[in-house]
């Protein structure tokens, strides 16, 4: 019988989870599973390790307002008999995605009092994702305390950036407390940089840019497989616009809504995560999907600012490196949006970045249009494989 591996990655509105059973030097997928629309209308697609759909839920608003209730869903499931006929095997520990890591934790760690009191330490920074993230944590806690947890964080892939990429021109007591620029996305990073050392091993010991485009979205400049830099900073809220986020903005906007709409950190935190960037631009919506369809003039502005915020940081990462080897797409909107990636492509030509357009349409992984200079590729990103390998190694299961 294998010993399986539960990945499990919980976001604001969504429960990705897979299954991986430890065969030999590899982990084999059992089971995949996503439950979105939390809180609205949630949906629970389950699909085996070949990709093929076994189940599709629609779920009432009750059965999962929250991501704490849609937990239960997901782990009542994976301890069911369905589920286990299909993972084959004995769970023998869980891996977690958790968003912040603060300035110490620059690697995965095994979950213990101590570590589970400092990533909940961290809660202020990440006020959206951490409560969420520790939800499942905690829940495993007590359904299963036997079984060990790992915590892979999202900002350790960056905490090898250099002081003056990770500093604000503030007073140093502030970035000896904390405050400085850790950058997120980090797994997704981290696995997509491992494949382009499988598939492009030359490029991969390069100068990339890896653009991470989902609900989510920002931007890092990787050399030699190693971060360099990142859009997002302090919070996720900093880089480019996201689905309800605004990206970098100027602070004193923040100031502005303070004293001329007398609005409080509270609502000033949900007006920025929650209704701004795309959403807010277009006044439409968040889904790229949507925008694309509409012939409303706010939708092109939305989906136009988005490119051009874009293309910009692409430049501004591309100075940090030095020159540019390969634009890299992965994530939601960076695999599926054929057209705004020949859009950014088209924006980003001067530095010789061009794409093919068949190759685009036909979601290739090598996207360029030349023979030489630097490429444009897209590879799927693989979180939830990221942390099972994490998970097993840090416990040296075979």
């Amino acid at each position: 019988m294998h010993e399986i591996i539960l990945a499990l990655n919980a976001g604001s509105s969504s429960i990705k989870f897979q299954a991986f059973a430890i065969a030999g030097d590899g982990l084999e997928r059992r089971v995949s599973g996503l439950l979105e629309g939390i809180g609205n209308a949630a949906r629970l697609v389950i699909r085996d390790g070949a990709g093929r759909i076994l189940r599709d839920d629609h779920l009432s608003t009750a059965a999962a307002p929250s991501v704490e209730a849609a937990e239960t869903v997901v782990g009542d499931w994976l301890l069911g008999d369905e589920a286990m006929q299909l993972i084959g095997g004995r769970i023998a520990a869980i891996g977690h995605r958790v968003v912040h890591g603060g300035a110490d934790f620059s690697t995965a760690a095994k979950i213990d009092d101590e570590v589970l009191a400092r990533i909940t330490a961290l809660t202020h920074l990440a006020p959206l994702h951490q409560p969420k993230n520790l939800a499942p944590i905690l829940a495993w806690r007590q359904r299963r305390p036997e079984l060990p947890q790992i915590a892979c964080f999202d900002t350790a892939f960056h905490r090898g950036h250099s002081a003056l990429a990770d500093r604000f021109a503030i007073p140093d007591e502030l970035y000896r407390e904390g405050v400085r620029r850790y950058g997120f996305h980090g797994i997704s990073y981290e696995y997509v940089s491992e494949k382009l050392g499988e598939i492009a091993p030359a490029i991969a010991k390069g100068r990339v840019i890896i653009a991470h485009l989902g609900n989510g979205c920002s931007l890092c400049a990787v050399k030699d497989g190693r971060s360099v830099d990142s859009t997002m900073s302090f919070t996720a809220l900093d880089g480019i616009p996201m689905g309800t986020r605004p990206g970098a903005i100027d602070p004193g906007i923040v100031l502005y809504l303070m004293r001329e709409k007398a609005m409080d950190a509270a609502a000033i935190e949900k007006f920025l995560y929650h209704q701004c960037g795309l959403k807010g631009l277009s006044g439409i919506s968040n889904d790229v999907r949507v925008l694309e369809a509409s012939a409303e003039p706010q939708a092109r502005l939305a989906l136009d600012h988005f490119v051009y915020r874009i293309a910009k940081e692409i430049g501004a990462l591309a100075a940090v490196l030095g020159g540019i080897d390969a634009l890299v797409f992965t994530a939601g909107i960076g695999e599926n949006g054929t057209d705004l990636r020949a859009r950014i492509v088209a924006a980003s030509n001067w530095l010789g970045l061009h794409l093919d357009p068949a190759a685009n349409a036909a979601r290739q992984t090598d996207l360029s249009a030349a023979a030489t200079g630097p490429r444009v590729l897209m590879v799927p990103t693989d979180e939830e494989l990221m942390i099972a390998r994490h998970t097993r190694r840090i416990l040296s299961l075979t």
